[in-house]
């Protein structure tokens, strides 16, 4: 019997523009996989991978990464969200680069996405097979990055980012039966996360919430661990991982589209390169 195929894709902000890069080739490839989990910005551009539209995620963020509707201070100051909740997650889909909600409820190809809870601070693992409203709503309650953005309020549930608890869910894949899998990284090899100046912020805003400033105390030692437990799946031959080979030329919010466009160009030169070990690791 085949091993279950699965994709894991970091966040990272525009960092995941490497990610779309990569994920671009492999779809020009003809790569497929039976399941992909995203977090964060790897849920907002992972989604085009079961929706078979490789080059969509490139192409709405050189045209309008400079929109203050897209991202901006004044979205942040007018809505509480740096990056516009109803533009970037339901009109643009719907009338400015159309997002292929047929192909993707079509598509068998299961698709997950990684939330905060910010009650308990515990992952929050959610299959979509839709896109409908609710289903976008998942995906930017994925991508709601602490600070820039209002607590996302679905299911019952108060969500934030999902990188906060959950950065890369390799070990969760691998527990509901993907035995195979492909992690692409946002960060290069040997990069090690330390404490961000901005949990003194964190705690203030969010003290209403001390499990959640828990998990982001801890977020540094917890996000090292899975790095570690990445590289040694990596050697067993269980997980082929796609890194940047350094440090990405991009801002976590990022407005010059040059830079857009080479940390774009970065992925598919690196994917090109691994390919054909992709190739082969995927038919093993």
């Amino acid at each position: 019997m085949n091993k279950k195929t699965g994709l894991v894709l970091e966040g990272g902000a525009m960092r995941g523009i490497f990610t779309a890069g990569v994920t671009d080739i492999m779809m020009e490839n003809g790569i497929d996989f039976d399941g992909v989990i995203g977090v964060s910005a790897g849920a907002a551009f992972g989604c085009n991978y079961k929706s078979k539209q490789n080059g969509r995620a490139i192409r709405y963020n050189l045209k309008f990464c400079n929109d203050k509707r897209f991202c901006s201070v004044q979205s942040l100051i007018k809505t509480g969200d740096m990056f516009g909740a109803e533009f970037c997650y339901h009109e643009l889909p719907s009338k400015h680069d159309i997002f292929d909600t047929k192909t993707f409820e079509e598509n068998p190809q299961e698709f997950y996405v990684v939330c905060t809870d910010v009650i308990t601070g515990k992952p929050v693992y959610k299959r979509l097979d839709k896109a409908e409203y609710n289903d976008l709503e998942w995906i930017r309650a994925s991508a709601s990055m602490p600070l820039a953005s209002r607590i996302v309020e679905i299911d019952g549930y108060k969500l934030l980012d999902g990188g906060i608890s959950d950065s890369i869910p390799l070990a969760y894949f691998q527990k509901i039966g993907y035995e195979k899998c492909v992690v692409i990284l946002t960060q290069p090899k040997g990069y090690i996360k330390t404490p961000s100046k901005s949990i003194y912020a964190a705690k203030l805003m969010l003290r209403k919430y001390p499990e959640l400033i828990k998990t982001l105390e801890n977020r540094p030692e917890v996000y090292n661990k899975q790095v570690k437990y990445i590289r040694n799946e990596e050697k067993k031959g269980n997980v082929f991982v796609i890194a940047p080979e350094e440090k990405l030329p991009v801002n976590r919010v990022e407005h010059d589209a040059d830079k857009l466009r080479a940390v774009y160009e970065i992925g598919r030169k690196i994917g090109k390169n691994r390919l054909n070990d992709l190739k082969a690791f995927l038919e093993k």
